[in-house]
């Protein structure tokens, strides 16, 4: 099939047209909801079989977009549609040659198939692809994205269900797109501040719209329903790591408009898609940008008030549920909502934790949670990061808090381990519902994650709770596309030795911390490379395939590295795999 590039500019026609999508993103037993964003203000209409559905665009600040519902539909509907925008079809293309773009309700039989990955940095998608990233910023390799795509539109596999994106959709901090850097400097000059990353809501708008409008990633994000949630590289590196952290960052006279301009973005890219029409209604904040004359306003003053609220009165949450069949996933906000005060560190508002432990329990066949951060990580980097909490807490005194500081924010120490009361919140539950005490037990409770640029798979179990009947496992996938150097390689293999988790279990009795109530141990990884996961719920059975992306005959594609049965984790003989 010949690769059709797709220009960053949207070509100049007669009327509106498409800037990005269309993209069916909520997708439950009858209803889906289709993403656009158009060059102008327009009504959209979908037809997909007997069905039209009609909504106008609303404005953000010069910017055009649409959510258009689709309802009534039965469980387990495949159809493909189309896209007209002031009565003009503008999907699909005129020419275009991929399959039909679909709208697909969730299966009735509880069979799920769902991918997830995290972490993926826009290049041009040209070799070399094997330069040391520490030497040229071209070396991050395949597109698993659009291997994936590529594979799909070729008949080679058949569609996920679901595309989980677990984080750094966009890095507005550092390494920006060649071609979004240009049109920063045109804009505001080289020297402006900040030179190393994207300024505000119209910078975002650039970065979504390179990052998404590839032919191939595009064609697949037309035709899977997705869902998502933001990390530190969607804002800046780090984000909400300490309470110092956000003092410096907040000092730094650029932060105001970044910050604001993240959350904007966030909300109409990604977390406008994520939720069902009847929380958005509920919500408010849709129907009041589709007022007339809103401009955008409300939600740029919903971005200011999610920056400006304080630690303990977090009233903007961006955790969701979706029941997929059977199965329920949890997404986790792992960074917006934390609260940073010393002595009441924690991933989440006490309002939100109640959120979200309410939707952490049984009576389905499977139980996903998503967090973009692993909650289990290696014993060693676990105990790394929970005694560093502790020193910077005081455990040591005044002076190797300062110390503990600098070694937190210059190691990344910020995971669910760095908060450890939630660490032992979030395992604890994660027991429960494993035990059935929260309704019946699933087959198995699987946490996924990204962010850290290797996947694994981790086996946890729980000693003091021998009735813990489900498989409980922590499932990481990263990057979709971008580096890892090779020398951050040879620090996780360490951390994996043993005279590695002896000196995490010294460091640890060293400020008294108290083992968790879980045990767990990395059975299969450190996998290296772009790689995406792909999760085949049948029944209570839970499979799962690493695949790394490739070149081969001069096209992306994804070679398989590794497969299991992550429901068998019930049984205590899983053995260690390293890929």
């Amino acid at each position: 099939m010949p690769v059709e590039r797709a220009s960053w500019e949207t070509p100049v026609r007669d009327g509106v047209d498409l800037v990005l999508g269309p993209m069916p993103r909520y997708a439950d037993a009858t209803a889906v909801t289709l993403w656009l964003e158009a060059t102008g203000s327009c009504e959209v209409e979908v037809r997909a079989g007997p069905m039209t559905c009609r909504d106008h665009t609303f404005e953000v600040e010069g910017h055009h977009y649409a959510l258009v519902v689709i309802e009534g539909l039965a469980p387990g509907t495949d159809l493909p549609y189309t896209v007209a925008l002031d009565g003009r079809v503008v999907w699909p293309a005129a020419g275009a040659q991929r399959p039909p773009s679909r709208l697909r309700t969730t299966p009735p039989s509880g069979d799920l198939h769902v991918v997830l990955g995290s972490c993926r940095v826009d290049r041009p998608h040209r070799e070399p692809w094997d330069l040391e990233p520490e030497r040229d910023v071209r070396g991050v390799g395949v597109d698993a994205l659009r291997a994936l795509s590529v594979s799909c539109a070729r008949g080679e596999r058949p569609l996920p269900d679901l595309l989980l994106m677990l984080g750094d959709q966009v890095y507005a901090d550092e390494g920006l797109a060649p071609r979004v850097r240009e049109w920063q400097v045109e804009r505001r000059g080289p020297e402006s501040e900040p030179r190393h990353g994207v300024a505000d809501f119209e910078e975002y708008t650039w970065l979504y719209r390179d990052s998404w409008s590839d032919a191939d990633v595009r064609w697949l994000l037309s035709t899977v329903p997705t869902a998502m949630v933001f990390d530190d590289h969607d804002v800046h590196d780090d984000w909400n790591t300490s309470e110092a952290w956000r003092h410096q960052i907040q000092r730094l006279p650029w932060w105001s408009e970044r910050i604001t301009g993240a959350y904007m973005s966030y909300w109409v890219y990604q977390h406008l898609g994520n939720v069902s029409p009847a929380e958005l209604a509920e919500d408010g904040l849709l129907p009041a940008l589709q007022a007339p004359g809103a401009r955008g306003g409300p939600l740029r003053d919903r971005a200011r008030r999610a920056d400006d609220e304080v630690d303990g009165r977090k009233l903007s949450w961006w955790s969701y549920v979706r029941d997929l069949g059977t199965t329920r996933l949890v997404v986790v906000d792992t960074r917006s909502g934390r609260v940073l005060e010393q002595g009441r560190r924690s991933m989440l508002s006490e309002p939100e934790w109640q959120g979200v432990e309410g939707q952490l329990r049984g009576d389905c066949t499977h139980l996903l949670v998503a967090s973009s951060l692993p909650v289990f990580m290696e014993r060693a980097v676990h105990d790394l990061e929970s005694w560093s909490e502790a020193v910077c807490g005081g455990a040591w005194g005044r002076r190797a808090a300062q110390w503990g500081e600098r070694i937190r924010q210059a190691l990344d120490l910020e995971h669910w381990a760095a908060f450890r009361s939630s660490f032992d919140r979030l395992a604890h539950r994660l027991a429960e519902v494993g035990a059935g005490r929260r309704g019946t037990a699933p087959a198995s409770v699987l946490v996924l994650s990204g962010d850290v640029h290797h996947s694994y798979v981790a086996s946890i179990r729980y000693p003091s709770a021998r009735e813990v009947r489900s498989a409980v496992v922590q499932v990481v996938s990263s990057p979709l596309r971008n580096a890892f150097p090779r020398r951050l390689q040879r620090a996780f293999r360490f951390s994996s030795t043993p005279f590695a988790r002896l000196i995490g279990r010294g460091l640890a009795r060293s400020v008294r911390l108290p083992s968790p109530e879980a045990e767990w141990q990395v059975t299969t990884g450190p996998v290296y490379g772009n790689t995406l996961t792909s999760l085949l719920l049948d029944g209570g059975q839970a499979d799962l395939r690493f695949e790394r992306a490739v070149l081969e005959r001069g096209r992306a594609a994804l070679r398989e590295v590794h497969r299991e049965r992550l429901d068998q984790h019930r049984r205590p003989e899983a053995h260690r795999s390293s890929v």
